[in-house]
């Protein structure tokens, strides 16, 4: 989903290094994590499973009652549950997330991270849990019906994306924004006239929007996993131990069908 950004975002990434902080005070200032409780992984705050996540990026991960939910934090819970560890999740920027930044002060950081060989240099990845593609959505009252159409049209893009990079190759200049809350915000107010991102999260935006139209979409093979701090094979292990359970047993698929239906089919 994502390719780096230089400039973090302020908020976010203040978030980022207080819980490096609170983890670090966890260990007695010494950069090594806390031992968990009992066998499996070591976790930077003992009984707890420290997860960033880019909030909004509906429906992967969002705020509904006062609870941060979505179909990563369902993943997330799960993987919780196995380590038979509380799940505390940070809201991170995403540029925090694709460098790496964010595992400093996170055990893994699920928010639908495509796996990319740039991101592998600087962390470790889970097995792959869902295939996602990219899309472009116009206005319906727009001309658009590919990336050719629009250029010189007013295209939005989330910051720190794949998205983003791709339009950027095809010679879109597109406006950036922080998350995909305020692009599908910009969309629907008709302040940029399409947005390039990925199928899932734009399907999922615009399945019950008559305003908008899902106009062509880009095979680009992206997968997404888990990060992992680099060389963390423990925890490497017991996320792939939770994906394999949860596919084999068919509670994956159960949460993909409650939070995408046909969402990401055209």
């Amino acid at each position: 989903m994502q390719i780096s950004r230089s400039v973090l975002s302020g908020t976010k990434m203040a978030a980022v290094l207080a819980a490096g902080a609170l983890a670090l005070t966890a260990c007695g200032g010494s950069s090594t994590p806390a031992a968990s409780s009992g066998s499996g992984p070591q976790l930077i705050n003992a009984g707890k499973l420290t997860v960033c996540s880019d909030v909004p990026y509906e429906p992967f991960e969002f705020q509904k009652d006062g609870k941060i939910v979505g179909f990563d934090m369902d993943i997330a819970n799960e993987l919780a549950k196995d380590l038979k560890a509380e799940l505390n999740v940070v809201d991170s920027s995403f540029e925090a997330i694709e460098t790496g930044t964010a595992l400093t002060g996170c055990d893994v950081s699920i928010s639908s991270i495509s796996i990319t060989d740039v991101r592998k240099n600087v962390m470790d990845f889970s097995n792959p849990y869902m295939d996602d593609d990219l899309t472009l959505v116009a206005t319906s009252s727009s001309s658009i019906s590919n990336l050719d159409g629009a250029k010189g049209k007013k295209v939005g893009v989330q910051q720190a994306t794949t998205g983003a990079q791709y339009a950027k190759d095809k010679g879109i200049d597109a406006q950036q924004f922080e998350d995909s809350g305020l692009l599908v915000q910009a969309l629907k107010a008709g302040t940029i006239d399409a947005a390039v991102g990925n199928q899932s999260v734009l399907g999922y935006a615009i399945m019950d929007d008559s305003k908008l139209k899902r106009v062509e979409d880009y095979a680009t093979g992206e997968k997404l996993g888990i990060s992992i701090k680099k060389g963390n094979t423990a925890m490497a292990d017991a996320v792939n131990a939770t994906l394999k359970r949860i596919t084999d047993d068919g509670t994956l698929k159960k949460f993909e069908t409650t939070w995408f239906g046909e969402a990401t089919k055209k």
